[in-house]
């Protein structure tokens, strides 16, 4: 199957692309890290004025993904795939302001509590929240909270498909970084980027990545057709979002060790712009389920359809 996005689709990237390199997205992600989320805040009603609370329940997860994808790569700070995937689809409504949720046990800390509008474990209304922990990505402000809400399952996967689809972005600036970088650092006279040990890593970060994308996409259109309806059942959606979620992490997560390693030791610091990308994908890789849980339930979603 080829999958080529419709004109339309395409607008959208383009246009979210266009917004979001104007916005200073990592100025507001390092303000969002020190508690400071007034940029974030404006960011997310600009963001939310071009419809990405809405595509959940009004446009199809194809167009959760290209916009996911989109926040991944600039590093737009925030509890997007609660109110742009989970939380629209479980409550079957346009999230009203910022939101966020809690579905232990794969969920168990509701992102950025602190500054959401509305915090839900499940479906529910949280009865409170907590205390702070600490994250590997500063700006993933993870709360503890109480409830008594039940997962819903379908929403559940949107959101899978969600953080897949924001790791495949991230995934995809790291490696454009990266080569930017190679082409321009010099070591014995010549770019870096022209020894071949360098150009083998880098491919196969590319490999990586391309293989991840057609997995995200088509868990898309297995979880929805052209007439808004799913395609498969809830088994095959299952499986299809695990695979997504667990090639968009491997292949994300290449992308970090390979860039770290081309950049050297720059690339630790916290004032080069790399670590946003790179504690955020070490982050994704376990939000929404573990891979491990992930490979299990493709496991399991395999033995039972035979």
């Amino acid at each position: 199957m080829r999958f080529e996005p419709t004109s339309d689709q395409r607008d959208f990237a383009a246009s979210l692309d266009a917004l979001l390199a104007g916005a200073d997205p990592v100025g507001a992600a390092r303000a969002w890290a020190d508690g400071d989320h007034a940029a974030g805040v404006r960011l997310w009603q600009r963001l939310a004025e071009q419809g990405l609370t809405q595509l959940a329940t009004e446009a199809s997860p194809v167009e959760v993904v290209i916009a996911l994808e989109a926040l991944g790569r600039h590093a737009v700070p925030g509890p997007w795939v609660e109110s742009a995937a989970y939380i629209p689809l479980a409550l079957g409504r346009e999230v009203d302001g910022i939101a966020t949720v809690a579905v232990p046990p794969h969920v168990p800390y509701a992102l950025d509590a602190d500054v959401a509008d509305d915090v839900y474990v499940g479906s529910t209304p949280a009865s409170a929240v907590g205390a702070r922990l600490t994250s590997v990505d500063p700006a993933r402000r993870l709360f503890e909270v109480t409830g008594t809400g039940e997962a819903d399952p379908a929403a559940f996967d949107l959101a899978v498909l969600a953080t897949a689809a924001q790791l495949l972005g991230a995934g995809e600036r790291v490696l454009a970084d990266s080569v930017t970088y190679v082409k321009q650092r010099k070591q014995f006279g010549r770019e870096i980027g022209s020894y071949q040990a360098i150009k083998h890593k880098l491919a196969d970060v590319r490999i990586a990545l391309d293989f991840a994308r057609p997995l995200a996409y088509g868990a898309a259109l297995v979880s929805t057709g052209s007439t808004g309806e799913a395609t498969g059942s809830a088994g095959e959606r299952a499986r299809a979002v695990s695979a997504a979620k667990v090639a968009c992490g491997d292949a994300a997560y290449l992308a970090a060790r390979t860039g770290l390693q081309v950049h050297g030791a720059i690339g630790y610091t916290r004032e080069f712009d790399l670590s946003l990308w790179l504690t955020k994908i070490r982050a994704l890789v376990t939000a929404w389920g573990t891979p491990g849980f992930h490979r299990d339930r493709i496991l399991t979603s395999l033995r039972e359809a035979r």
